[in-house]
Parts: structure tokens; sequence; C-alpha cells
């Protein structure tokens, strides 16, 4: 029988030896010192029955808990990370401002848009450059309107002859006031009627009046079709500035406390991921707390930018609000981040080919940095980039070949 237990006792050693050397994680010599050193002091036991049960029970606990330790902990040599640009950055607590996430829209601003009206009734006919988008100078024809053909006559006609009859009147008075023969009085009655019909026709022609660009810039809506009948002060098109732009942000009503402590803002627009401040425009606010008013549920805050051609106006964006500050705050750039079914990870660095998936607990966002509430220390080295390569390691144990953001 003790020939027998013996047998048996070193089979199980055996075991134990093969898989404390096949488990995986970064730490898997310093497992196995650990288990040659515990199977090193069970050899001293006379009672090899007992014994091996003893190391039997011993063996699944530590690599239950070995396992446990290891789950979270990803292998990646440091060329290959270096290679696929995964970097990380020591975390320490700092300033941070309060920040809400918002809907908004860029939009010209007021002062840089324009309106192009018609100067008669009649029918409107769009001229080449009438395209939202195109950019149109001053004095540029957008449409013309014209009332020829129409029950009551064309009232630019009907300005044209009163013109014309007005100045043949004033040409012929004109000698003979210079010989005395009119008087002064008939003269400038004359002259009087020839402005009034001048003033009438304004840039009208037989083809019909002009609607014309006020300023320059880009037409950004059309307001009328091809033949469509338009009243005198009708409202053609919409020309709005390319240097000044207004940030709208769209803060809930429930949020209305945070109002009066909102400094500047950051903001995603729908064609960009890059995150802009306002103050990368020279920005500022320019909506006063005190007339702030909401509509739909919602009040809007304003910025004013100066577009430095990067910022294209009607584009929908996400827009950060930041308020107060906060000090000794733990955050992470949102690169850091890695979501799976629902719940957020991050990478630790723990040595130069190991690192660890870490869950953490959010809290407010600035646009381009997220609070971490719990998960993370001060001191710890965070993946800051390369954050998908870390979690394919993690996955799969293999990370693709040649791939890098270095090019």
């Amino acid at each position: 029988m003790k020939i027998k237990s013996f047998i048996y006792y070193a089979f199980l050693l055996s075991l134990a030896s093969i898989t404390a050397i096949s488990l995986p994680g970064c730490r898997k010599e310093a497992n196995e010192l650990a288990h040659h050193h515990h199977d090193h002091s069970e050899e001293e036991n006379h009672d090899h029955a007992h014994d091996a049960t003893h190391v039997h029970e011993e063996n699944e606990q530590q690599e239950k808990s070995h396992g446990q330790e290891s789950a979270n902990e990803i292998s990646l040599p440091h060329d290959r990370a270096e290679k696929l640009g995964v970097k990380s950055s020591e975390i320490t607590p700092d300033e941070f401002f309060e920040t809400i996430a918002v809907g908004g829209e860029l939009t010209s601003a007021p002062s840089s848009q324009s309106t192009v009206t018609a100067r008669s009734a009649g029918i409107v006919t769009l001229s080449g450059a009438a395209t939202p988008g195109a950019h149109v100078g001053k004095g540029q024809t957008i449409a013309t309107i014209s009332g020829k053909g129409m029950a009551g006559g064309d009232a630019n006609e009907t300005a044209q002859v009163a013109l014309a009859a007005a100045k043949r009147e004033l040409d012929r008075l004109t000698p003979l006031h210079a010989d005395g023969i009119v008087s002064t009085r008939d003269y400038n009655a004359a002259k009087q009627a020839y402005e009034t019909a001048k003033a009438a026709t304004g840039n009208a022609s037989s083809a019909g009046s002009a609607a014309v660009a006020p300023t320059s810039g880009t037409l950004t809506s059309l307001l009328v079709n091809e033949g469509q009948f338009v009243d005198a002060g009708t409202p053609i098109a919409v020309i709005a500035g390319s240097n000044t732009l207004t940030l709208r942000g769209n803060l809930p009503e429930r949020n209305v406390k945070f109002l009066p402590t909102i400094t500047g803002a950051k903001f995603r627009t729908s064609y960009s991921d890059e995150i802009f401040d306002v103050t990368d425009f020279n920005g500022h606010r320019s909506s006063d707390v005190s007339t702030a008013v909401a509509t739909q549920g919602y009040i809007p805050v304003y910025f004013t930018l100066t577009n430095n051609g990067k910022l294209s106006a009607g584009s929908y964006c996400e827009v950060y609000l930041t308020g107060g500050k906060r000090e000794n705050v733990i955050a992470v750039p949102v690169t850091s981040l890695s979501e799976q079914q629902g719940k957020y990870f991050v990478y630790i660095r723990l040595d130069e080919d190991c690192y660890e998936k870490r869950p953490v607990t959010l809290g407010a966002s600035s646009g381009d940095k997220v609070e971490i509430l719990s998960g993370i220390k001060p001191g710890e080295n965070v993946v800051t980039e390369g954050t998908t390569f870390v979690r394919l390691a993690e996955s799969s144990g293999i990370v693709p070949e040649g791939h890098s953001h270095s090019h």
C-alpha cells in the first residue's frame, strides 16, 4: 500500500508541475517558483496517502487563484506595442471642468447674414448664381422679376414709360428756361417729375427689375422657385458671410442651475472626429444669462466664433458646455476607454510587456477626457493610444503583423 501511495503521490506532483508551467499570464515564473517551493516542502511529510490528497486540493485552489489573477493580464511585447503605436501615460490628479454634453448647431452670425429682396412685383427668373452653397459677390444679380404679360401690365414697363416722358419734358424746358421763356417754377417741376420717375424705376429695365446681392458671401438658402410670383419686398435668398459663425448649445431646462457657471465650450462637428475649443477660434460667449429664454424645453447658449476655414455653417454638433473647475480629479482621455457589453475598462501597463484590464466607473466628461470615479489609482500608467490593439491581444492573443500607426 505504501508503494502504491508513493506512486500516486509522485504522479500528482508531476501533474501539478506541468499545470503550473502551462498556465498563461505575465507572472508565470513567479507562480512556478511558488509551486516548486510548495512541492518541495510537502516531500518532507511521511504520510504519503494523506499528503497526496492535501497536495491535490492545494493545487486546485492555487490554479483557481492563479486563473483569476491572470485573467485580466495581457502579454504584448514592447517592440510590437511600440510598432503599433500603443502609448501609456502616468495618471495624476489634475483640474477638471464641470461639463454637460448637449446638442447644438453652427450657423452664420446674424451680423454677417443678408437678404436678397424683390424690388418689384412679378414673375421670378433665377440667374445661374442662384445655387445654394455658391459664392456670390456684392451687386451680383440673383434673380430678375418681371410683370410683363400679366394682367394689369408690367409695373416696370409703366415706370419706364413715365421716365421717358418726364425726360422728354425736362429736355424741352431746359433750353427755354435758359432763354428766360419758361419760369424757374415750371422748370423745377419738370425736373422733380423726372427724378421721381427715375427713382420709381430703380435698376429696372424693360426685362424687369433685378434682385442683387447686398454683400458678398455664400448663398445659404434660396427662398423662391423659378416662375414664382412675388410682391415687392419679398425675400429671394439669404447670403452669409464666411468669417463669423455662431455656435448654439441647447441646454436642457433641468440643467438651468448650470447656466450661470458656463464659461466656455468645446464641440465636435458631424463631419469630423476632432474636438475643437471655442478659444481656438477667438470665441466667446455672446448670450446673456439674464435674457436666456427656454424654447421647447431647451435654453440656447450662444458663442461667437471667427471661422478659420475649418468650420461650415449649418453643421450639427456635439457641444460640451464647460462650467466650474474642480481640483484633484482623476481623468483619462476618451481614447483610453474600452466598452465591452455595456461596461467600461482601461488597460494598465504593469511593465514593458504586460498590461492589466481594469474595470472603471465613469463620471463627467469634458469632451476629450472622462472623469474616473473608481478603478484607477494616482501614479498608474494607463494606455492612452492604441487601446484597440491591446484589446485585440487580450481577446485573441494575436496582434496583426506589419500594422502600425506610424507611416
